[in-house]
């Protein structure tokens, strides 16, 4: 089973997901934004071994603490899809224009690609590319139990931006309507910021799909 907690952090409430297997203890932390020593210390109060860092896509606010993550405990950085590059090697940048403190730069260890698959102990996470808020923005899907980390793609009766560089709003939409609620109403989506919902909510609720 895949067991998991969400982690708000920093100023822009950005939901970090610990997630584990519960058979074999292996966890991952996807979308560390910051707060370095708050996630490890989740890690450690659950006994969970920290196996990777997974990153939905290239916004600093989802990638603040994966540098010193890797520094402080050398598991492997696995996403986004290889076109967010631009955003990770101009986090100097970023910092900048979000108004954060430096942040140690990183490159991942594994690009996604649509139709990859990541591991945790014994579950495992389908890969989705959904650009539109970023360019090589993915989300992950654990088919089991019926899951999704969407990242910034859609909220809770909204969806991502699309003003920042290579955001693109018509190719959203349609990474929601045709990647997305596809995989099904009954699926729980966990977002960057905000509340949980489901993906049958947003397709007859939501007033930006509409």
């Amino acid at each position: 089973m895949l067991e998991r907690i969400t982690l708000p952090v920093t100023s822009f409430a950005q939901n970090c997901s610990l997630i584990w297997c519960s058979q074999s203890r292996k966890a991952a932390l996807i979308d560390p934004g910051g707060e370095t020593e708050r996630l490890l210390a989740a890690v450690a109060e659950r006994g969970l071994e920290l196996d990777s860092i997974l990153l939905t896509h290239g916004h600093l606010d989802h990638v603040g603490a994966t540098g010193e993550l890797k520094e402080k405990t050398g598991v492997p950085i696995i996403g986004p899809e290889r076109e967010d590059a631009f955003w990770i090697e101009a986090l100097a940048q970023q910092a900048q224009m979000f108004g954060f403190p430096p942040v140690k730069g990183f490159a991942p260890d594994r690009w996604l690609e649509q139709g990859d698959s990541v591991s945790i102990g014994e579950e495992t996470l389908e890969v989705y590319h959904c650009p539109g808020h970023t360019p090589g923005h993915v989300v992950l899907l654990h088919r089991a139990q019926r899951l999704v980390f969407v990242g910034d793609v859609l909220f809770h009766g909204s969806i991502g931006r699309t003003d920042f560089p290579r955001g693109n709003h018509l190719q959203l939409i349609d990474s929601i309507l045709h990647t997305l609620l596809p995989l099904g109403d009954d699926i729980t989506f966990v977002p960057g910021h905000g509340p949980e919902g489901t993906l049958g909510e947003e397709r007859l609720h939501n007033p930006f799909l509409r």
